[in-house]
């Protein structure tokens, strides 16, 4: 027995499922792959996209803040969305970095200033004033 429906702004499929030897009850995702998406990384390297990885990034800088998970699966979802409809199947990493550092930014100012931190490879502390001159900088313009 399976309860489809759809998920995530029609993006994926819910299914609920029963193991047909054990009874144990399941949830599972699918979603629709425009494309086959590489990260061309800094080093010139290519790689296989992971959507996963993506979202790993997104929650360790939300992590201990007061984000709804929905909120982070829309974000992570939309950036997919983006990649997949740039038309390339060639990603810079540099470009995924600069649309997580968007969505972070209407997320948590804090997430956001913890990725920039590893994005933009922070060393000192005017590193971080330069950044939250950059957020007071868009309030005060909003």
């Amino acid at each position: 027995m399976k309860d489809s429906r759809p998920a995530e702004d029609g993006a994926a499929i819910r299914r609920r499922r029963i193991c047909p030897v054990c009874g144990g009850r399941f949830t599972t995702f699918e979603r629709v792959q425009l494309r086959d998406l590489v990260v061309l990384k800094k080093t010139g390297r290519k790689v296989p996209f992971d959507r996963d990885k993506l979202a790993r990034s997104v929650e360790i800088a939300v992590r201990k803040r007061n984000v709804d998970p929905e909120r982070i699966e829309r974000a992570v979802t939309g950036i997919v969305r983006q990649l997949e409809s740039s038309g390339e199947t060639e990603v810079p990493s540099g470009e995924i970095g600069r649309l997580v550092m968007e969505a972070l930014k209407t997320l948590d100012d804090v997430a956001y200033v913890r990725f920039a931190s590893v994005y933009r490879n922070f060393r000192e502390a005017k590193d971080f004033h330069e950044v939250l001159g950059e957020l007071k900088g868009e309030e005060e313009a909003g």
